[in-house]
């Protein structure tokens, strides 16, 4: 099987947007584009109500964008983002190896429909996958008013996926942006890299407050995805790249 690269997002937030696009609708289109969207909801300690809006929006977009959702406290934010971003990576896996396992053996086959031997087997293709596949990863902050006090925390989390993803063997690359950005609705703290070194100096970019642009963001990576691929098929002639439902 050739290994492609997997597209993700990690959206992380702790409100209901409130400007520009549907950010279900964007999910959804993202998936088409073969992107995965993971959503972080971030609550409070000393609030633990979390708006029932705000926390279906975030299950809701995780859905419309095929990746998975995790309401979280702050104190725990660490572990969640290492956790959500390796759970939507095998997730996608599974996905493309149960489409594939469709063309060869019917629209009802899943890897829960085939033999326990045969089922470790794939199971094993599915770590090994988890391990070895290159990955591009958007992150998506929100700096609206209300994360004021959670930017710190978010930071040190990122620092921690940055280590734990690169002790994969797979090669990865990260982006960061921050919606709203001070100028527009997102801006980019950190172009493409292997490694988030950077990511103290890029916080103190960010200025918190107003609106929360949740689509124009996931927008916003769509078309970073879709710009990036462009200009390397142009360089390199370079296919690999994983779409959903197409294959490696």
């Amino acid at each position: 099987m050739k290994k492609g690269t997997l597209r993700q997002v990690l959206l992380i937030t702790d409100g209901c947007s409130n400007h520009g696009e549907d950010p279900i609708a964007m999910a959804a289109l993202a998936r088409e584009h073969g992107i995965t969207i993971n959503v972080i909801g971030i609550l409070e300690e000393n609030s633990p109500e979390y708006h029932q809006k705000g926390l279906r929006e975030v299950e809701e977009i995780a859905l419309s964008g095929g990746g998975v959702s995790q309401i979280v406290y702050t104190t725990q934010l660490s572990q969640t983002v290492q956790m959500v971003t390796k759970k939507g990576m095998t997730q996608t896996i599974h996905g493309v190896i149960n489409s594939e396992l469709q063309q060869i053996l019917g629209k009802e086959s899943t890897i829960e429909d085939l033999p326990p031997e045969k089922r470790g087997e794939v199971m094993e293709v599915v770590d090994d996958l988890g391990e070895t596949m290159d990955l591009e990863l958007i992150i998506l902050v929100d700096a609206s008013g209300s994360m004021e006090k959670k930017l710190a925390t978010v930071q040190e989390s990122l620092i921690d996926l940055s280590i734990s993803l690169n002790s994969r063997i797979g090669y990865n690359q990260f982006a960061l942006f921050a919606f709203p950005g001070k100028r527009d609705e997102t801006e980019l703290l950190i172009d493409w890299t292997p490694k988030l070194n950077s990511l103290t100096q890029a916080f103190t970019k960010i200025s918190s407050g107003g609106i929360t642009p949740t689509g124009p963001a996931i927008k916003a990576a769509i078309n970073e995805f879709t710009n990036r691929r462009s200009k390397r098929r142009l360089i390199t002639g370079d296919e690999e790249e994983y779409s959903e439902g197409s294959g490696f």
